[in-house]
């Protein structure tokens, strides 16, 4: 147990300083920025309880918003989406029987269940951050192609770093 919450302690940490040092720094035409920062709240284990998810997601969208001047933002669509997880882990198709040490990444669930999961939940935290950003529905159609954009975006390179950094089961 000690050990994989220090390995999540210190994707928290490596997560945020790749956000605020590279990532925040790719603006592909004003339309796509990823956030991998969230890659740590998809991944944590299934019987985490809901105060502390909740927690850490307000956590780490602090830190992301603490190094980025965005006041909130980043903190707001990373609770949402904490506070969706159970729901869309629900919707995917939750493992028959939840053993020890369990993660929703794809040496566990496969890769079907994974990118199904990290999708909703992707799309979710890009649209609540991109219509916050904008605050204003006139300008839904740039606040959708960013969105879509920023999702793919997004969404490749998490299964990419999934890939990479996966243990073998």
């Amino acid at each position: 147990m000690n050990k994989l919450f220090g390995r999540d302690f210190v994707r928290f940490f490596v997560l945020i300083l790749v956000q605020v040092l590279v990532l925040d720094h790719i603006n592909l035409h004003g339309y796509a920025n990823p956030s991998l920062y969230i890659y740590f709240i998809l991944l944590l284990p299934f019987e985490i309880p809901g105060f502390l998810l909740l927690l850490l997601a307000f956590l780490i969208g602090f830190g992301v918003d603490s190094f980025s001047n965005s006041i909130g933002l980043h903190t707001f669509a990373t609770v949402l989406i904490a506070y969706l997880r159970p729901w869309v882990i629900r919707l995917a198709g939750p493992p028959a029987e939840y053993e020890g040490n369990l993660k929703p990444g794809i040496a566990d669930m496969g890769f079907r269940w994974f990118f199904a999961y990290s999708m909703v939940l992707v799309l979710a935290h890009q649209l609540v951050l991109y219509t916050l950003e904008s605050f204003r529905l006139a300008e839904i159609g740039s606040i959708l192609l960013k969105t879509l954009t920023g999702s793919i975006l997004t969404l490749a390179l998490i299964v990419v770093v999934e890939y990479l950094f996966m243990r073998k089961r």
